[in-house]
């Protein structure tokens, strides 16, 4: 059995206790000639994904709606018939509860959201399908107990780019935790609030934004099933926005993941899509990203052709970028982010010399620390494939010295990929820079 999580995030909502609910449910058979004997053991069964028999689970719906004064379904409740319904066929006020519901258990750290493996095939590609087609979001005004003003945006965009400073700093091991509690505490309450359409669509906006951030914080945390649900749920937060853009850059997140995992031809139709649905709101930052994207994926399938042209659309793009045009969500296309990206497609094509110089020029150009150790780790292998190694242990030492500080478990592989790759190679200095990575291995996250 799956546990309930979407009745535990409304009781949490509700404020009611386990035997609150089986009391307030005894109470409600009444009233239907029931004779009712639940105690709170019961709620703990129904939590742990049990299904309560015959009335019982219109009875939870009933009690659950009266106190927070909305109408639960089934399906709101987790009581529906086994199988969760895709979050774009969801309505949108079912699935912010979802979505609420998600936050909560992965502040409670369950262990199977953790654990869960990103889905592939058709259960991948049915959300974007969703944000690239019709129907759309005609009204997302909504009425609740908050009243939502344009402060409370002003809030969420702040907390996105704590949070995103705090993933480029420290890693999003250490910061996922901090994003979550935010999520549930804050966010929740705000978008089952009370706002007008227009204000409602920036709230969704704003939401969309900083659970992408949430996506990426799994992602750097190992926990890809994980990721690929936020994902989702801020490309759905973003079609309620109605803004194109916003839902492109949620692609790219899945683009990049799809090609973490080695879905290549996944990676290439979703950039497609993104490319195609966002029109003229593609930016040329997040353009440029996503066709050196393509870029790296076609390489991967063996296709030349294909990925020298995207190599062309991507450098094209980046010369396009005008700095304080870009929305936020578009500034980890920093200078040298296209480069790095070429460089390791032009590497699994085989060209060590054209991969070296965009390696060379990525490493040049100024970059947080997060970035510059993926630009190091990235010219430390092109230089050992062209059998400069003492080069080579000058990047990697660097690139030890600024991981350190850093919970990323994508940059510990990066260390461990090159620590392997040196002392492979038998190069004078090998041994001692791979105790320098070791060093910036040591402390467990």
């Amino acid at each position: 059995m799956q546990p309930n999580t979407l009745l535990d995030a409304l009781l949490a909502e509700a404020g009611m206790s386990h035997a609150g609910l089986a009391a307030h449910v005894n109470q409600a058979g009444r009233t239907r000639g029931l004779a009712l004997r639940y105690e709170h053991t019961a709620v703990s069964r129904w939590l742990k994904g049990q299904r309560p028999r015959g009335q019982v689970p219109d009875l939870i719906c009933e009690v659950l709606g009266g106190r927070l004064g909305r109408s639960v379904g089934l399906e709101d409740a987790g009581l529906g018939l086994p199988g969760p319904p895709s979050p774009h066929t969801t309505p949108l006020s079912g699935f912010v509860d979802r979505a609420a519901a998600l936050w909560r258990a992965d502040e409670q750290g369950r262990i199977r959201l953790l654990t869960a493996e990103a889905v592939t095939g058709t259960p991948a590609v049915i959300p974007v399908w969703e944000w690239e087609n019709p129907p759309e979001d005609i009204d997302v005004s909504r009425e609740g107990a908050t009243r939502v003003g344009p402060e409370h945006i002003e809030i969420l965009r702040a907390a996105r780019a704590h949070y995103e400073l705090m993933y480029r700093r420290a890693g999003g091991v250490a910061t996922r935790d901090r994003i979550v509690r935010f999520l549930g505490s804050e966010t929740a309450p705000l978008l089952r609030g009370s706002y007008p359409d227009a204000l409602g669509r920036r709230l969704h906006r704003a939401a969309g934004s900083l659970v992408a951030v949430a996506g990426i914080c799994a992602y750097d945390s190992d926990a890809h099933g994980l990721a690929q649900r936020y994902f989702h749920q801020a490309l759905r937060l973003a079609k309620a926005s109605g803004d194109r853009g916003l839902g492109a850059y949620v692609i790219a997140l899945l683009v990049n993941q799809s090609l973490y995992l080695r879905e290549h031809r996944q990676g290439v139709a979703f950039a497609e899509a993104a490319l195609r649905a966002a029109g003229r709101h593609t930016t040329p930052a997040l353009a440029a990203d996503l066709y050196a994207m393509q870029a790296k994926a076609y390489a991967q399938l063996g296709d030349t052709r294909a990925a020298l042209e995207c190599i062309r659309q991507a450098e094209a793009a980046a010369e396009r970028i005008r700095p304080g045009t870009e929305p936020d969500e578009t500034g980890y296309v920093q200078p040298g982010l296209v480069n790095v990206q070429v460089a390791q497609a032009l590497l699994s094509l085989g060209d060590l010399a054209a991969a070296h110089e965009q390696a060379a020029a990525a490493v040049d150009t100024p970059a947080h620390d997060r970035g510059r150790v993926h630009r190091l780790a990235m010219l430390c292998e092109v230089q050992l494939r062209q059998g400069e190694a003492d080069r080579a242990v000058v990047a990697a030492a660097e690139m030890a010295e600024r991981a350190k500080g850093m919970e990323s478990l994508r940059l510990r592989e990066r260390l461990r990929e090159v620590r392997e790759q040196l002392l492979t190679s038998g190069c004078s200095g090998a041994e001692e820079t791979a105790q320098l990575i070791d060093g910036a291995l040591r402390v467990p996250l």
